[in-house]
């Protein structure tokens, strides 16, 4: 439901900049209801305009966005391995520790009762 919200809530914005831009644009007399030809012919081509960049825009930004996405990626996986190989050498560390203590410790178990 927030996706959907989202997505209402940004073409609402992407709509009012078109309009606001077209408007400003190519109205020029506001003494009359009617648009001139003109001023169709105007905000006909400032929105196509409009659309054709912003589609533009669109397919960079999804073709980048794939990149970063697989350079997080690649990163992500970089720092895991990274972590698994300092939790392996922190578990090999622990099991040399513990190796001569059971060392000395059978070692001591053994000598009294010779």
């Amino acid at each position: 439901m927030d996706y959907e919200l989202r997505n209402i809530k940004d073409f609402l914005q992407l709509y009012n900049r078109i309009t606001d831009l077209c408007f400003n644009s190519c109205v020029d007399n506001l003494f009359g209801r009617d648009l001139t030809r003109e001023e169709i012919s105007c905000a006909d081509n400032c929105v196509l305009k409009f659309t054709n960049v912003n589609q533009r825009l669109l397919k960079v930004y999804v073709g980048v966005q794939a990149d970063i996405n697989q350079k997080r990626m690649s990163e992500f996986e970089a720092q895991q391995a990274k972590l698994l190989a300092e939790q392996q050498q922190q578990q090999q560390q622990t099991a040399v520790q513990l190796t001569p203590e059971t060392a000395t410790t059978s070692n001591t178990t053994e000598s009294p009762a010779v």
